[in-house]
């Protein structure tokens, strides 16, 4: 089969080692890519979605995935189905699940979603008057629209609140997806990702995911696209789990149908779980990155077959090996800020695990940084211990100029 997968990082890699590593005969391409893709298929310059359409029909692609949350919400989905090609992802009005915040909280609050309170606001003026009345600090504040996961700022007091708004809605820092924000009750707790396939009429739910977000260890500094990872969140209970399923899985897959939100494709949720229960943050609705790079080493089942079956409407079962992974990402010094691009990477050939490409380009057989999170090695093992002691004793025979990772993935779980 012929599987075009949309997407630069190490998320496209990853489901590619899982589809070729289930699936030795699939002929891969990629578009655009990245240095690691190249080792596993044809990357492709497809620069706009009819692009991508008119490649898919002329190559005979018998199904393309979608990696990145942006091609979705500009309504690839649509173009492809109606095309009569199959894609695996949401449809556009689905994926303003993701693409607007202001929507996804109408969606929770109209279902009964366990969530956190809040209001939408589109002018300046009346976010301010609202923080100005606001007697509990900190408070959330998110730009709506898609900002690469750097869009949310917890802001402490009043003074970083009023701050906040002004740089969001007026000096537009995260320039269209600011111009309507959500504000809302700050919820104490740990996080949990919990990814999982909507196949037209269930969502079945992966295992639990911890994404450490903050450029600093001890979650301390900017937010970025992720640091790394560890699968299974083993602060997540059986009980968190009971509580998810009913208080967000089942009004979520209700709200799904009711709206006529069909489609195959994946659901992330986003969580916070406190004293009170758990609550939803937010819905992504693609892979997570990095989450897909440390849970997709973990799924027994063949990939693609998983995908046929959901575009299919048929019932998934989804099995674990009983081990643990631990994702640590390596990036680019400076980085979520400036950094530069460009340094050779020496060592990959060293690595004996599951390792991930993201930031890179290829050349003449070298690899070189070429964005701000770089890679991604993955340690798996029989607990997280020893997964994070394999990832880490791999990460460390890597090296190039100004690299950076955190040492503290999984550590303080």
């Amino acid at each position: 089969m012929r599987v075009l997968i949309i997407g630069s990082g190490g998320r496209e890699h990853a489901i590619g080692w899982k589809i070729k590593k289930d699936n030795p005969d699939a002929e891969l391409f990629f578009s655009p890519g990245n240095g690691g893709t190249k080792d596993l298929g044809e990357n492709e310059e497809l620069v706009s979605i009819e692009e991508a359409k008119n490649f898919a029909e002329s190559q005979g692609i018998g199904l393309t995935i979608v990696g990145p949350e942006a091609e979705l919400v500009e309504g690839i989905v649509d173009v492809f189905k109606n095309a009569g090609l199959k894609i695996f992802g949401p449809n556009q009005k689905s994926a303003k699940l993701e693409g607007s915040k202001a929507f996804s909280k109408e969606f929770m609050t109209k279902y009964g979603i366990k969530t956190a309170e809040s209001k939408t606001f589109r002018h300046f003026i009346d976010a301010q008057k609202h923080i100005e009345n606001l007697e509990e600090f900190p408070v959330v504040i998110k730009a709506s629209g898609l900002a690469a996961g750097k869009g949310v700022v917890i802001a402490e007091d009043k003074f970083m609140a009023e701050s906040t708004i002004r740089k969001i809605m007026v000096d537009g820092e995260f320039g269209d997806a600011g111009k309507e924000i959500v504000i809302e009750t700050f919820l104490k707790g740990f996080e949990c990702s919990i990814l999982s396939i909507f196949n037209g009429s269930t969502i079945t739910p992966f295992i639990t995911a911890k994404d450490h977000k903050k450029i600093n260890e001890e979650d301390k500094g900017l937010n970025t696209g992720g640091m790394g990872v560890v699968a299974p969140n083993p602060s997540f209970t059986e009980a968190h789990m009971q509580d998810f399923t009913k208080n967000i899985l089942i009004p979520t897959q209700k709200g799904l149908i009711e709206e006529k939100m069909k489609f195959a494709g994946v659901i992330f949720f986003g969580l916070m779980v406190t004293e009170n229960g758990v609550y939803l943050l937010e819905y992504n609705m693609r892979f997570g990155d990095p989450e897909a790079e440390a849970l997709l080493p973990l799924l027994k089942n063949n990939l693609l077959e998983v995908i046929k079956d959901s575009i299919a409407g048929k019932e998934l079962k989804l099995e674990w090996e009983d081990q643990h992974s631990c994702c640590v990402v390596m990036a680019s010094g400076g980085y979520p800020g400036n950094y530069e691009k460009g340094f050779q990477i020496r060592g990959l050939e060293n690595v004996e695990a599951p390792l991930f490409l993201a930031g890179v380009k290829q050349t003449n057989g070298k690899y070189y940084t070429d964005g701000g999170r770089v890679l991604n090695v993955v340690g798996l093992g029989k607990d997280l211990e020893e997964a994070r002691n394999i990832a880490y004793k791999n990460i460390q025979k890597i090296n190039f100029d100004f690299e950076y990772y955190r040492e503290d993935i999984g550590k303080s779980i």
